[in-house]
This record gives structure tokens, C-alpha cells and sequence, in this order.
């Protein structure tokens, strides 16, 4: 069975959802790097469709844990 989804397809999912579940708790992107112990610029990078930054599991837990959301939900379509 061929793969039909570009290698990025995963990422944007997660990036599209973490910035939803960032605006819906009404946090900026400097909070959200502060609680998660993480440069600003970081975190610009992987909600940034363009720049298309990879990220590790780890990274993106800390990152559920301070949304206080389930980290399945960033994979939601």
C-alpha cells in the first residue's frame, strides 16, 4: 500500500491543533514558552506553517501539560 500523505502531514495537524488549544486557553505564544520551559521563538517555529519546524514527543507533552489538554486531541483532524 503506497503512502498518500506527504511526510509533514502529521506535523501540520499538530500545529494547526496546538494553536487552537493555545488560543482557546487564551494563552500568547511568550506564555506558553515560559510555562513550558521554552524559547519564544521555538514555539513560533512549530505552530508555524511555513517553517515547518520539527518537534519531538517529549517537547509536545510538555506542551499538553501546560494547555492541560489530552495530547491525543493535537492529533485530531
Amino acid at each position: 500500500m503506497a503512502l498518500k500523505r506527504p511526510d509533514t502531514y502529521y506535523y501540520d495537524v499538530v500545529r494547526k491543533n496546538i494553536r487552537k488549544y493555545r488560543n482557546l486557553k487564551g494563552y500568547t505564544l511568550q506564555r506558553l514558552s515560559e510555562e513550558a520551559e521554552m524559547s519564544m521563538d521555538y514555539l513560533a517555529e512549530i505552530e508555524s506553517e511555513k517553517r515547518k519546524k520539527s518537534f519531538s514527543l517529549a517537547i509536545l507533552g510538555r506542551i499538553a501539560e501546560v494547555l492541560e489538554t489530552d495530547i491525543t486531541k493535537f492529533f485530531e483532524e
